[in-house]
């Protein structure tokens, strides 16, 4: 793979890294933190939503977006052609 082609993969790679984990920490921070107390009006389960997406949905988030990411990579690696075949 020529220098240019790495750069440009892990250009992607890293452009791919900083979207997810900004997805991340807006739904764990934004929703868990900052809208709390508008979220807590609302019920999800019994439980006040707020509590909830500070409690479990931002590790639902971050599973979905390692499953989110593991497809990504596997895409751009056949597009490299750095795939395990």
């Amino acid at each position: 793979m020529s220098e240019n082609t790495m750069k440009r993969y892990w250009r992607r790679n890293v452009r791919y890294l900083l979207i997810l984990l900004t997805i991340w920490f807006a739904v764990s921070f934004g929703a868990g933190i900052l809208l709390v107390d508008l979220l807590n009006e609302i019920q999800f389960a019994g439980f006040k939503l707020g509590f909830w997406f500070a409690q479990q949905g931002s590790i639902y988030a971050f599973v979905i977006l390692i499953f989110v990411y593991v497809r990504l990579m596997n895409k751009l690696d056949k597009e490299f052609d750095v795939d395990e075949k």
